[in-house]
């Protein structure tokens, strides 16, 4: 898994190109650098936000055995997994579709309408006073992203690999076992 935490200016040029005023973000950004921002989804990304707990597990799914993630955030306690546009829309259906909706735990998905508050572009290794900081920080202005189809093969594999299914009735704990393998 790729470990840069700081934006590049490349990274924090995509984020901004999300907002209103591009500009003004980037502006901010150089006077603040260590200040979050809210930034509205649907346009540049839509963000998938996890438990955390389940996101990571996702996120290494994504790097072992997939083809890795896009920009990825903690904030507050969930992982935030930056998607292509119209994921937020889509990803839903498919998990109610494929019927996984009830055995993922609740995902919210942030898209067109919405907005997610965004790390600082550049930490310095302490923890952030606004509980949010990069996993995988954006480096390039068009970062691969995700869609729908992909965070559906990471949440059904962590589900999966939960889930344990057995042909044999359980065992009666409470049943006496006689090792009959050393009979005279």
């Amino acid at each position: 898994m790729s470990s840069t935490r700081n934006v590049t200016a490349a990274g924090a040029a995509w984020l901004a190109s999300a907002g209103t005023y591009p500009r003004s973000t980037l502006a901010f950004w150089e006077e603040r650098p260590d200040a979050p921002v809210v930034l509205p989804c649907g346009s540049a990304f839509d963000v998938v936000n996890t438990p955390a707990i389940f996101g990571r597990q996702m996120l290494d799914r994504l790097w072992d055995e997939g083809p890795g993630s896009g920009p990825v955030a903690v904030y507050r306690g969930r992982m935030l997994l930056f998607a292509a546009p119209g994921t937020a829309q889509r990803l839903p259906s498919l998990l109610d579709w494929q019927e996984w909706g009830s055995h993922v735990p609740p995902l919210l998905c942030h898209g067109s309408g919405d907005a997610v508050t965004v790390p600082a572009p550049h930490g310095d290794g302490s923890p952030p006073l606004s509980g949010s900081r990069w996993l995988v920080a954006p480096d390039t202005r068009h970062p691969w992203l995700p869609g729908p189809e992909v965070l559906l093969w990471a949440a059904v594999r962590v589900v999966r690999s939960a889930v344990r299914i057995s042909i044999f009735p359980p065992t009666d704990q409470g049943a006496k076992v006689y090792d009959v393998s050393r009979r005279r």
